[in-house]
């Protein structure tokens, strides 16, 4: 029988033909999988192929990352919050730091490219921490991924 995943308070589960049940994994490893590009189930790196292209499933678990209609939307207001958040420190720390004799040139070249790096940088993070937090949001439903496909690969 194959592996089915369950819903837990933690994150998910994954209950095996045999009803064994492995234990949850944890809120912070699914969030660090996202942070780290890796799938939030199974912790399977690879999901892109080239820097803005994400793979359509999960080449361990089979996972399909955007699970409904607009599930991206979610991933642009990651990246958003984290850009602006960056910009933000990047101008009070200027502004900290050359007071009192402001240079503004410098800190429009600093805030110009902090605005246009970072959200190219953090862009493939925010798609799969996005897919995190949608798995701990919404629960993976019985048969969405199977999380004990590496596993089973590797034996």
């Amino acid at each position: 029988m194959p592996a089915t995943v369950e819903p837990t308070k933690n994150g998910t589960g994954v209950v095996d033909g045999a009803g064994a049940y492995p234990g949850p994994v944890g809120t912070g490893r699914v969030l660090a999988r996202g942070l780290l590009r890796r799938c939030p189930v199974c912790g399977s790196g690879s999901l892109f192929t080239r820097w803005f292209v994400l793979a359509e499933r999960c080449p361990g678990c089979r996972l399909r990352f955007q699970r409904i209609e607009g599930h991206w939307l979610g991933a642009l207001g990651l990246n958003t919050i984290v850009s602006f958040t960056a910009l933000f420190v990047v101008v009070v720390a200027s502004l900290v730091l050359d007071h009192p004799d402001y240079h503004s040139g410098r800190l429009a070249v600093v805030a110009v490219v902090t605005a246009v790096v970072v959200p190219l940088v953090f862009y493939p993070s925010s798609k799969t921490m996005w897919t995190a937090i949608d798995v701990l949001m919404r629960p993976l439903e019985p048969g969405e991924a199977d999380p004990e496909a590496p596993r089973r690969q590797r034996r």
